[in-house]
């Protein structure tokens, strides 16, 4: 299930820090309520990972200035984000603490609720194009010789990325349900339209992430293709990564 939420501010512009992430999770995690909490202490487990199972876009806007003295975004007109879950409940609480109050603050800055709306569900036909609303961003932790922990992000050129993209969605399964997995010896993703201006580099809490944008063609098992587009792809999808949209198929991209 999607949302999207568009906002006026009140004061005629909003104005946030280029890496504004951990402000709109923390935003969620503030409005839905008691979920937050089964979220916070852990989520959804498989082994020793955990998985919130939501992610949200770009925020967009009519007017987005960047102020590079210190380095923030100004938002104005209609601000909008889409924010999508495997778990209706988490929205369907968002969004009514939404209708019942109206006026939030992002960053200590008031915004009204202009609007709520609800996608409709897509038709999956593989494979498809996608186009990332959000940089997926994949990586590994690595032992430098020294024995220090080093992490290493993929480029979508790479083998691996695409390998630990279908891993992250078969462990994602795997944490939802006992059923044996669909097979993946055909699944794949592969970049189509990307150039090194995809390349999105930013910090969230402090700590550096390296993510792509662009266009790519996806190919995954239907119950895979679920839980990727309601909860994104690659890692880090609840700090706002990994969103896409389908803006076509195989052959629209030949």
């Amino acid at each position: 299930m999607r949302i999207k939420l568009t906002f006026d501010p009140v004061e005629g512009h909003l104005k946030l820090p280029v890496a504004y992430n951990h402000i709109i999770q923390s935003f969620i995690y503030r409005h839905i309520g008691k979920l937050a909490d089964k979220l916070h202490d852990g989520g959804y487990r498989y082994g020793k990972r955990s998985y919130k199972l939501f992610t949200f876009s770009r925020m967009r806007a009519t007017e987005i200035k960047y102020n590079r003295d210190d380095r923030t975004l100004t938002f104005s007109g209609k601000i909008w984000i889409y924010i999508a879950s495997l778990k209706n409940d988490l929205l369907e609480s968002l969004t009514l603490t939404m209708v019942k109050n109206e006026i939030f603050e992002l960053k200590g800055q008031p915004v009204r609720i202009a609007s709520i709306e609800v996608d409709m569900p897509v038709e999956y036909r593989a494979p498809m194009l996608i186009k990332m609303m959000s940089p997926v961003t994949v990586y590994s932790t690595l032992m430098t010789p020294d024995s220090r922990k080093k992490t290493y992000f993929y480029t979508p050129w790479e083998d691996e990325f695409s390998e630990l993209v279908i891993d992250n969605l078969v462990r994602k399964f795997k944490a939802l349900t006992s059923d044996e997995p669909p097979d993946v010896s055909s699944a794949y993703i592969k970049p189509i339209r990307v150039d090194k201006h995809d390349l999105v580099i930013t910090r969230f809490k402090g700590y550096l992430i390296k993510g792509w944008k662009g266009i790519y063609e996806l190919n995954l098992p239907p119950p895979y293709f679920e839980i990727a587009y309601n909860t994104g792809i690659g890692s880090k999808n609840s700090q706002g990564f990994g969103m896409f949209r389908i803006v076509g198929t195989h052959d629209d991209g030949k």
